[in-house]
């Protein structure tokens, strides 16, 4: 069976499934609906599974694809009564949200099903305010071939990403890169990543942020050295991955021109098994710990709802092992174009369903999933976070990072200040 596009099913079955439920909502109807906004696509499919299994209460979905920042609901806007999405955790969403202490208990939503850490994530002055429902993790991919270079069986802390690719590195006769193992200048997102090996370098503070600056030198110092003894300057860095580095990740992997290459859970386990072939992976640590990706998708109840009951009804079955396995079943059987992982993109914040389901479906989690243990998640930030990296933190790092500049070097402070003035 041809499979269909997800953009596009998605796409259809938003407006179909709104325009049906907004209907049945604004009349009298024999269902009882509620409302849920969020920026995560596959709860069109989640929810009309919910549907189909209960007669009586019927959900109805609204798409916010700036979901942190469209609270509170505009004054001829109906208000959604369960909130799912990510950048939930900051001072500014708080006040939206009604605690669910009252939910948590072994026959209701029992919170030792969950990662630890994820829970606690979800916690404020000692009361539960979100309920995490998935996370994701940095690796490194490499070429099963190279397996004994590995110092470990399931993790690379930074320090030996930096080692190990060093030693792949190899030049010609004329003294240019034929093989590079790794370069921190290849990817905005790993060098984001090393500051956390340095940080907390980044706090929230209202709809922006603040820095530690000595924190923040640390960083650009120690990648700066890294390419500096590893791979000669930047300019070396970046001409061998114009040169070489043009095709998809896993790909390069395969070309064997270079050893590493950074992704995350989301991207990596969305490649099929039979694609990946012989690549392999390991967890990136940091400070002893996986550090989960800032995007933490929660889920919280609005503050304001008049529809508790049937909100509640969502919640106790959408954190079960067999809803999330017949989600993932529903999907699978669907044939489509699986351009997301997991559920909601991502590993189940519940730990049997990684444990125990998700291995059907991923045959490359097998032998080395994520422990409770090692999971270590992001502190509180703005709910325009991705765009304050994209545009403020990104281009900085990769001007500061740069060991021959050229030109005049970005300001921060510049940065922020010029992105500031488009949201103020």
């Amino acid at each position: 069976m041809k499979k269909i596009s997800l953009k596009k099913i998605y796409t259809v079955v938003f407006l179909l499934f709104s325009a049906v439920f907004s209907g049945c909502h604004n009349s009298a109807s024999k269902y009882n609906t509620f409302t849920i906004w969020t920026d995560k696509k596959e709860f069109v499919s989640y929810s009309e599974l919910f549907n189909s299994l209960h007669s009586d209460t019927k959900a109805v979905i609204i798409y916010k694809p700036k979901l942190a920042n469209s609270l509170p609901p505009a004054k001829d806007e109906e208000q959604p009564d369960l909130i799912i999405g990510s950048w939930l955790k900051n001072s500014k969403t708080k006040k939206f949200f009604r605690p669910l202490d009252s939910l948590l208990s072994e026959d209701c939503v029992n919170t030792d099903s969950f990662y630890a850490p994820l829970i606690e994530y979800g916690r404020t002055s000692g009361r539960q305010y979100l309920l995490p429902v998935s996370f994701n993790l940095p690796l490194m991919i490499f070429s099963k071939k190279y397996e004994k270079l590995m110092p470990d069986q399931y993790q690379l802390s930074i320090q030996q990403i930096q080692d190990t690719s060093a030693t792949f590195n190899k030049k010609n006769s004329k003294g240019v890169y034929t093989n590079m193992g790794f370069a921190p200048s290849w990817d905005e997102d790993f060098v984001y990543l090393v500051t956390k090996q340095f940080g907390p370098v980044f706090a929230e503070k209202g709809n922006s942020f603040v820095w530690d600056k000595e924190k923040l030198d640390e960083t650009v110092e120690y990648i700066k050295n890294w390419t500096s003894e590893k791979n000669e300057s930047t300019t070396v860095e970046q001409d061998f991955e114009f040169k070489y580095l043009y095709t998809p990740k896993y790909r390069q992997i395969a070309q064997d021109r270079t050893l590493f290459a950074f992704t995350t859970s989301s991207s990596f386990f969305n490649i099929s098994f039979e694609q990946l072939g012989n690549i392999d992976y390991r967890w990136i640590s940091v400070k002893n710990g996986l550090p989960i990706e800032d995007d933490i998708v929660s889920l919280a109840i609005y503050k304001k709802t008049k529809k508790l009951k049937y909100a509640e009804t969502f919640i106790k079955w959408f954190f079960t092992e067999n809803a999330q396995k017949a989600m993932l079943e529903r999907d699978n059987k669907m044939h489509l174009d699986t351009s997301t992982f997991g559920v909601a993109s991502g590993f189940s914040s519940i730990k049997a369903v990684n444990e125990h389901i998700f291995p059907t479906f991923y045959r490359s989690i097998l032998g080395n999933l994520p422990t409770e243990q090692m999971l270590s998640a992001p502190i509180s930030l703005p709910g325009r976070w991705e765009s304050l990296k994209e545009r403020v933190i990104f281009p900085y790092l990769s001007s500061a990072i740069k060991t021959e500049p050229q030109g005049k070097e970005e300001n921060l402070e510049e940065l922020l200040s010029a992105w500031s003035k488009q949201f103020d």
